[in-house]
């Protein structure tokens, strides 16, 4: 593992469950956390696109944050896994404003999207990047995904970036395999290239990369660690082999509905929470979910839900 690079691993995209009235199921979350933990996932990224974040409030989004970071640390014999949080904005003063909270609460880095409906060009996208590292007092992971924001960084402007001290690595989901490549091949040697799509994992993880912020961890936390494990350590016959395990579920998690509502169906299905999303999000409808379930039960996901004792004990 190279050690100038700050993020290395598996980091789950974590949901945020509600109960039947709308609010945060607090005792559900920490659960959910507590089990990515026991799990060995590398790292965890609170208030991202899986979360929700559009329909939380600034409350919300602390409170996350903050109880995400507090199960993170609550094992002092054990290294803590890395906490994240998103804090981006298409607006530079929210998007600063937002990663100097999250530096008060103490979290590793900020999770930056590309600013999303005003279409910023090249030059407007390095300028509000630089300024929230300049200005968040955090290290910034740059969030490039052109299918939700409407605007790709790219290569060229991304390698730049990667030069300023504060901006240590990139969750790239452009689906670009040129674009990919070329930031992995000219990217400075402590710059971190994470897989944003979970499909693309394993090609970037081979091509170099760093590993990935994902969606199915929230399903399969140990098996996204351990695909990720077993490429660091040149055993690609195992990270291969999970991965094609598992590729069918990588890909429902996307079918059906925006993310997050086939994951939350999934979870649902494994008994981990109550599949309640907030509007404009509705549930997975019933043919989506039949074939969900399906795979679901192909793959053995469903193997894994935990029994009442174990959610007895998570709840503890």
């Amino acid at each position: 593992m190279p050690a100038n690079r700050q993020f290395r691993g598996a980091f789950t995209a974590l949901v945020t469950p509600f109960t039947s009235t709308g609010a945060i199921d607090e005792e559900t979350f920490r659960s959910l956390v507590r089990r990515q933990i026991d799990s060995g996932i590398h790292g965890l990224v609170a208030c991202g696109t899986t979360g929700e974040t559009p329909t939380l409030s600034h409350e919300e989004d602390e409170w996350v944050i903050a109880t995400t970071l507090e199960m993170a640390s609550e094992r002092p014999s054990r290294a803590r896994v890395r906490v994240i949080a998103g804090t981006g904005s298409n607006s530079t003063a929210t998007a600063i404003r937002a990663t100097r909270r999250a530096a008060e609460i103490g979290v590793d880095a900020a999770l930056v999207v590309a600013p999303y409906y005003n279409k910023p060009d090249q030059r407007m996208l390095e300028s509000h990047f630089r300024a929230v590292a300049d200005e968040g007092d955090l290290p910034i992971i740059v969030y490039n995904v052109p299918g939700r924001t409407g605007v790709n960084v790219e290569a060229a402007t991304l390698l730049r970036l990667a030069e300023h001290p504060r901006i240590v690595a990139v969750k790239e989901a452009s689906a670009n395999m040129d674009q990919i490549a070329t930031i992995l091949r000219d990217r400075p040697a402590d710059f971190s290239v994470l897989a944003g799509d979970d499909t693309w994992t394993l090609p970037m993880l081979a091509l170099g990369g760093d590993g990935v912020i994902c969606t199915c961890a929230n399903e399969i936390p140990g098996e996204m660690a351990e695909m990720c494990d077993a490429a660091f350590a040149g055993d690609w016959d195992t990270a291969r082999r999970i991965h094609e395990r598992w590729l069918p579920l990588m890909k429902a998690n996307f079918a059906g509905g925006p993310n997050p509502v086939p994951v939350k169906a999934a979870m649902s299905m494994m008994g981990l929470l109550s599949d309640v999303l907030r509007a404009p999000l509705l549930p997975l409808d019933e043919p989506n979910r039949a074939r969900l379930k399906m795979v679901l039960q192909t793959t053995g996901a469903l193997d894994s839900t935990p029994t009442s004792a174990e959610k007895v004990a998570a709840k503890a």
